[in-house]
């Protein structure tokens, strides 16, 4: 039986989530053996950023990095449109929601856009993959300098000293941006290998998370974290993010008809500028942030997370739906400017209409991509069995 289609479904890392916090509040970790979960921790992370960089094709960016329009809009988005709301949001609800909460509300609109899910909203609504792909990826780069510096200056300041001080910024770069470069560098080596088991990799992806939310979750129970909190706040915390939500994806739709983007670019506006990454954000809190508080932290962004999955799935199957009533599609094909291409008659035709040259040895690795991508997309549009 079919879910019906305007029901997105429930991503299971949540139930993940949930599970590793309700762990952490019956059993936290405690004394030596939490100090061994913080270095398992940041090993599994470090580990993660170097597939993520390993995983990055760089074909695949060359081939959207020129609109460079877009990717501007996006990233005004990201590091100048969220973090006004987040400031606006923490003015007004300031003496009705923790503090702690507060700052990590704040802290959720200063982190870049999230990577696997803007390409995969973006290739199931038609749209611009190859600028998704571009865009998402130079945020989350960009993210690894800009959140720190962002966070010490507003939410350090504003909190009298709570958002660490500047050596954070030098300890992101070496647990990510250095570990993302090194996999970068070694795809030649070992990118086909890695395209070869993203399935097997999966759970290093979802496993890192969990060991950090567990362990920020551990020292945050220990810390009292349930004698403070209580179903009010996390209400608070829904509505809040909702709220914040509806503005900047209303915004970027509003930039985008402003602009003259097109629609596949408008699509990539649409999901690329309105995410933030649960991936980036808990290891970043865990540097950036005591341990005591990194429980409070990221308990903003791990309900943000859920609710913008949720959100973008039923927009994402609603353009799909939309693009399908274009003409040519009425038998239920996919009409040809909206497809991802695949095979080298229709990747060399997509190429010479955008006016990208391929070059000879980035063929296979932009094949490789877009097959996955559109097996992807694919499945999306289909919906939950």
């Amino acid at each position: 039986m079919r879910r019906a289609s305007f029901i997105p479904s429930i991503d299971p890392f949540l139930l993940c989530l949930i599970t590793v916090v309700t762990a952490a509040s019956l059993l936290p970790v405690r004394g030596a053996a939490a100090d061994g979960f913080d270095v398992l921790a940041d090993l599994a992370i470090a580990l993660l950023f170097f597939l993520h960089g390993a995983k990055l094709s760089r074909a695949a960016i060359l081939s959207g990095i020129g609109n460079w329009r877009l990717h501007l809009l996006v990233l005004g988005s990201t590091y100048l449109l969220f973090p006004a709301a987040g400031l606006a949001a923490a003015r007004l609800a300031q003496g009705w929601i923790n503090p702690l909460l507060l700052s990590g509300v704040l802290f959720l609109t200063l982190l870049p856009s999230t990577v696997q899910s803007s390409i995969a909203f973006t290739a199931m609504a038609r749209g611009n993959v190859a600028a998704a792909v571009c865009s998402a990826s130079l945020s989350n780069l960009l993210g690894i300098v800009l959140t720190p510096l962002l966070v010490g200056v507003l939410i350090q300041s504003a909190r009298g000293g709570l958002g660490g001080d500047w050596q954070a910024v030098r300890s992101i770069v070496m647990q990510l941006l250095v570990p993302f470069l090194a996999g970068h560098f070694l795809r030649p080596l070992i990118g086909t290998w890695v395209d070869r088991h993203k399935a097997i990799l999966m759970p290093v992806d979802r496993g890192s998370i969990l060991l950090v939310v567990y362990s920020a979750f551990s020292a945050a129970v220990v810390n009292g974290i349930w004698k403070v909190l209580n179903f009010a706040d996390l209400a608070e915390l829904l509505v809040l993010s909702a709220v914040i939500l509806a503005a900047i994806m209303a915004v970027n739709a509003l930039a985008a008809r402003l602009a003259g983007l097109p629609r596949e670019d408008a699509v990539v506006l649409l999901f690329c500028g309105s995410k933030k990454s649960l991936v980036s954000g808990v290891p970043m809190a865990g540097a950036l942030f005591a341990p005591a508080q990194v429980g409070m932290v990221v308990l903003p962004l791990m309900i943000f997370h859920q609710l913008q999955l949720f959100v973008c799935a039923w927009l994402a199957a609603r353009f799909a739906r939309a693009a399908e009533v274009a003409p040519g599609a009425e038998a239920g094909e996919t009409p040809a400017a909206l497809k991802v291409p695949r095979g080298d008659e229709e990747i060399a035709a997509a190429s010479t209409r955008a006016g990208i040259a391929i070059p000879e040895a980035c063929a296979p690795g932009v094949a490789a991509n877009l097959a996955l991508l559109a097996d992807h997309a694919e499945r999306l549009r289909e919906g939950p069995r």
